[in-house]
């Protein structure tokens, strides 16, 4: 097969791969918003055992008014929500109405406690005292994992309200890495594909990294410590990427 037959292949292999990319990328963003709850859930169970036992789950309903708080305070504005505040109490209020009302879990904890509470009196073993094992053991757990996916839909609004920081992070990279390209190139400079491969590689985790980190943090911190030297750290490796391409864009 000639060369100009095999570029053609690739270039028609590398089209196909990115419109496969585009197709797939919101199956992909679901999976790692996926990931990261139960990322979320798994670390505060984990801390409700070894770190903070006497809290148990009033430590993620201290999270979830602190994220609120920090919400309505430092996102007054924004391009993308009006009332950033406001929408984030919304949003609670309706995911509370769906994890705690709807799913029935609320119903559920006054059976159980019903039921624990009569077993506890019998002076026989049977089923309901099991049963109130159990629930004494479950409840607090659920309760934490219901709180905690409630700070994941604050922190989630929080990360969307933060998106075009990182666009312009990345659009400010890029610019600047094509201004010194073309200074490069018409001076002649040096090219070197070791860090063009290398910067591009480290795009996905430096825009990935930081949304998994932040959504799973087990303590309530303010995102503008981990999102701004994201974005900062992301908008540089734009611009070392696009500065050390090789070929046209």
């Amino acid at each position: 097969m000639s060369d100009p037959a095999v570029a053609a292949q690739r270039q028609q292999q590398r089209q196909q791969g990115l419109i496969a990319g585009l197709v797939t990328l919101p199956f992909r963003l679901f999976g790692v918003l996926c990931g990261a709850l139960l990322l979320c859930i798994l670390i505060e169970c984990v801390g409700m055992h070894f770190f903070w036992p006497e809290q148990g789950w009033r430590h993620a309903q201290g999270m979830l008014h602190y994220e609120l708080d920090q919400l309505s305070t430092h996102f007054t504005r924004s391009a993308l929500v009006q009332e950033p505040g406001r929408t984030a109490h919304r949003l609670v209020e309706q995911g509370y109405d769906w994890l705690f009302v709807k799913s029935g879990l609320l119903d559920w904890i006054r059976d159980a406690s019903a039921q624990a509470s009569a077993g506890s009196h019998r002076p026989t073993k049977d089923f309901r005292h099991y049963i109130g094992l159990v629930y004494v053991n479950v409840e607090s757990y659920l309760i934490a994992a219901a709180y905690t996916t409630l700070v994941f839909l604050v922190r989630l609004l929080v990360l969307c309200l933060t998106l075009p920081l990182f666009l312009m992070a990345a659009f400010v990279g890029l610019v600047d890495g094509l201004v010194r390209r073309d200074i490069r190139r018409f001076g002649a400079g040096r090219e070197s594909g070791f860090i063009y491969h290398r910067a591009r590689a480290s795009l996905i985790p430096l825009a990935v990294l930081p949304w998994v980190t932040y959504l799973a943090l087990p303590v309530s911190v303010n995102p503008l410590l981990i999102l701004l030297p994201s974005a900062a750290l992301l908008g540089v490796a734009v611009c070392i990427a696009a500065a050390t391409f090789k070929k046209y864009l």
